[in-house]
């Protein structure tokens, strides 16, 4: 099954290709047939650098269930960091 799901968000980061980090430029997540893992329809995540070379990207293939484990952790982390960030900016401002 071949599907148009492609959603594209900037994203300020950095990410390792072989010993090499490079900075980000966005993030594309797509939902199609794996194209390197043995599996069928994937949620793929592409972290690339538009203004690098082809090869400035590391890409990711998972299922929908490992990308809803994914999400549920991010979402958990981003919690926990919103918590300690403002904990640490209320003690800064004191």
């Amino acid at each position: 099954m071949c599907t148009s799901i492609v959603e594209i968000a900037e994203a300020e980061g950095w990410a390792k290709r072989g010993e090499d980090w490079f900075p980000l430029s966005r993030t594309v997540v797509a939902y199609d047939h794996a194209r390197h893992a043995p599996l069928g329809d994937v949620i793929t995540l592409d972290f690339v650098n538009t203004g690098l070379d082809v090869g400035a990207r590391a890409a990711v293939e998972l299922t929908l269930e490992s990308a809803r484990a994914l999400r549920a952790a991010l979402d958990r982390a981003i919690a926990a960091a919103e918590v300690e960030e403002a904990e640490v900016r209320g003690k800064r401002a004191a």
